[in-house]
């Protein structure tokens, strides 16, 4: 784990996820490998496994941060600024 800074900057309580599944891979009608929550506004993302990186490409957009898996029995997080599990 690192001293990520930017997980203070997290709000308290987590936000609500704005949907169940990766959105952007709806539209475009694939499926996502794995979903990605972003802990600033609740955008659910699909991982870099997945074919179009929804997760990744709402980092480079709007520059929040960090997000943790949005998958049943996982609480890890990751801060794309730092590059790291936080």
């Amino acid at each position: 784990m690192s001293d990520c800074a930017h997980v203070s900057e997290l709000p308290h309580p987590e936000p609500v996820p704005r949907s169940e599944t990766c959105l952007g891979c709806l539209e475009a009608g694939t499926h996502p490998v794995q979903l990605r929550l972003c802990l600033l506004c609740g955008h659910v993302g699909c991982c870099d496994s997945s074919p179009l990186q929804h997760a990744t490409t709402h980092f480079k957009e709007t520059g929040h941060p960090v997000m943790r898996s949005f998958e049943s029995g996982e609480s890890w997080r990751w801060c794309f600024e730092d590059g790291s599990i936080v």
